[in-house]
């Protein structure tokens, strides 16, 4: 062992002596190091460009030529801004103050505008010169918009620049498009670049006949109006190779169309149609326990959107942070206001006339005229707006139907509450006194059943659910004192076709004819669409008085 460590300790010295770190000295002074292979730094090497705000400086007094050449650095500076600004210059929007290269956007008509900055924070006047362009600085500024697009590095800005491009077809970005090609990765991006590049081919002189076919065949696939315009004069041609190939594209393009205008028309139909079920739900539930027509129910619906504008209000003046919630604080409180509003109905005015169908009606009909009347005395006879919520603004495209957010959300929104009153009536003791009452009143006052309780609590719960849909209702029209008559006879007609009392009927039936007022409108018009719907509502009671689902044993006082 002693021999070993004899050996080993010699190593062990030396591999320490030649691991240890020069002196920075030492690498100073050694004549003999090799010299650094690693290059200078690019910003070394390179000039450094000038700031945007440095570029707004020298172009509100630059000619129209120093103004193209500084578009052309502006483009690229790779300033996020770069692009709004383009746009605004474009547009003739586009202010500058020399002193500190500020940039502004006016608003608004010649004499009131407002200023805002590319970020859109407001901005004062003192000192904003506006920009003059000419038509070759437009053009300028477009073909930079236009290469900032679609060779930028996120994929939807490429997407969105291709689409701009396919509508313009201009001849001169076709190398611009042939070096965006080359470059592009995406398989969406790249299949609307080759339709750009065949737009500009036939909308060019000197392409050939088997280019034209080819520029057909590829735009057909888009299969919008856009294409089909583009195609239609191609129809007509004297060249019969053209002429079928556009023809046939036309003729594929039409039925995609039509199938995509059916699927448009059911989606506004299923829209309509939630409206209707919102509207619907608590009426059915009325007529089919009470047996009463009720002609203020679209007087609830009003009460509840005007709750839902005093709650945004209230809420926007006490903390405007808040004002995405609103919306969801309102639909407790319209249910509460309606709800409320409906009990002190029945116990004031429908009590007094069970039995007497005729005394009702006329009786809730000079309610809703009295509701409308204070309800106008206190807000005013104009419209009140209702802000959306971030979250229902907007909407999202499948192939070519647009679906906006506030209707996909006041789907889910109806379907919701109908799912909840459901459960409500299956598994609560309410619901339980309700569905007896409804079925047999007579047996239910037997067993002991408050039935006049159970006639007032079903009147302000159905008079709350209407308060509910008009939460729903504010998202699609502006709050007025009439925004409840414009749904009333529809969720009479729901109601009757589905079936009294019956939740499902009220479902299918609204549905029914949400849609099938939205395929007919094409066809014949809003107000004639209604009108052979009504007709066929009053010829199929005639075949079935208690619509598509009657309750089995409901015994309804007329």
């Amino acid at each position: 062992m002693k021999r070993i460590f004899a050996y080993l300790l010699p190593v062990l010295a030396l591999t320490a002596v030649l691991s240890a770190p020069i002196p920075a000295a030492a690498q100073a002074g050694d004549t003999q190091a090799e010299p650094a292979t690693e290059s200078p730094p690019e910003s070394a090497s390179e000039p450094a460009k000038p700031s945007l705000s440095a570029l707004l400086t020298r172009l509100g007094d630059a000619s129209f030529d120093e103004k193209a050449a500084i578009v052309d650095e502006i483009a690229a500076s790779g300033d996020p801004q770069a692009v709004p600004l383009l746009r605004a210059l474009s547009g003739g929007n586009l202010y500058v103050r020399a002193s500190d290269g500020l940039a502004a956007v006016s608003k608004g008509e010649e004499g009131s505008e407002t200023y805002t900055s590319l970020t859109g924070d407001p901005v004062e006047a003192e000192g904003l010169e506006k920009v003059r362009v000419n038509n070759m600085l437009r053009r300028k500024v477009t073909a930079a918009v236009s290469r900032l697009g679609l060779l930028s590095p996120k994929a939807d800005v490429r997407l969105t620049s291709a689409r701009a491009a396919f509508l313009e077809h201009d001849e001169e970005m076709l190398p611009l498009v042939e070096e965006a090609l080359a470059k592009e990765t995406d398989s969406g991006v790249k299949t609307a670049l080759q339709q750009v590049r065949a737009a500009i081919a036939l909308t060019s002189s000197g392409v050939t006949d088997d280019a034209v076919v080819a520029a057909i065949d590829v735009i057909k696939d888009r299969g919008d109006e856009d294409a089909r315009n583009l195609i239609k004069p191609f129809t007509e041609s004297e060249n019969a190779k053209i002429k079928a190939a556009a023809v046939r594209a036309a003729n594929a393009i039409n039925t995609s169309l039509g199938y995509w205008a059916a699927a448009q028309n059911a989606w506004y139909g299923l829209s309509l149609g939630s409206v209707l079920l919102l509207a619907a739900v608590g009426l059915a539930i009325t007529m089919g326990v009470m047996g009463v027509i009720n002609m203020a129910h679209g007087e609830m619906v009003m009460l509840g959107a005007y709750t839902t504008y005093v709650v945004q209000d209230v809420m926007h003046s006490i903390a405007p942070a808040l004002d995405t919630v609103s919306l969801v604080v309102a639909v407790p409180m319209a249910f509460l206001v309606a709800g409320l509003a409906g009990v002190a109905i029945e116990r004031s005015i429908i009590r007094f006339l069970y039995g007497r169908p005729l005394e009702t009606l006329l009786a809730t009909w000079g309610l809703s005229l009295v509701l409308q009347q204070t309800v106008r005395t206190i807000f005013g006879p104009t419209n009140k707006t209702v802000i959306s919520p971030s979250w229902m603004s907007g909407a999202f495209e499948i192939g070519h139907l647009t679906v906006t957010y506030n209707r996909l959300w006041i789907i889910i929104f109806s379907l919701a509450v109908l799912g909840l009153m459901m459960a409500l009536l299956r598994y609560t003791r309410f619901g339980l006194q309700t569905r007896a009452v409804t079925q047999n009143r007579r047996m239910a006052a037997a067993m002991g059943i408050r039935t006049d309780l159970v006639d007032a609590m079903t009147f302000g719960f159905g008079s709350g659910i209407a308060g509910i849909a008009g939460v729903a209702l504010s998202q699609l029209d502006n709050v007025s004192p009439n925004l409840g008559q414009s749904y009333i006879i529809d969720s009479f007609m729901v109601v009757v076709f589905g079936g009294v009392g019956n939740l499902w009927g009220t479902l299918v039936g609204s549905m029914t004819l949400g849609i099938a007022n939205k395929f007919l409108e094409p066809y014949a018009g809003a107000v004639l669409g209604k009108i052979f719907v009504l007709v066929f509502i009053i010829l199929f009671i005639q075949r079935r008085p208690r619509g598509l689902f009657a309750l089995k044993g409901r015994a309804l006082e007329g």
